[in-house]
């Protein structure tokens, strides 16, 4: 793997871990794709590094679990502001 890609993915954890963010989030910060996001945590960070990809597995999990409600969030405001 390249040297870059390797910073990039610690890089990527760590700022997950510490902000609690998505792979959306993380992705537009990092101006990457969200797939790449998704590759480098769940694949190539066990290679690298197990003990911070089991912490950012915990952080994906818990944003997983909750998306439906911030799905339904999002369409509730959408259209709070189409109505006003």
């Amino acid at each position: 793997m390249k040297e870059y890609i390797e910073e990039r993915t610690i890089e990527i954890a760590n700022y997950i871990i510490e902000c609690n963010a998505t792979v959306r989030q993380a992705a537009k910060t990092f101006g990457v794709s969200k797939s790449t996001v998704h590759k480098d945590c769940t694949e190539r960070l066990g290679r690298l590094n197990p003990g911070l990809a089991k912490q950012v597995r915990k952080v994906l999990d818990v944003n997983k679990s909750e998306r439906h409600i911030r799905g339904g969030l999002a369409t509730k405001e959408k259209y709070a502001h189409n109505h006003v």
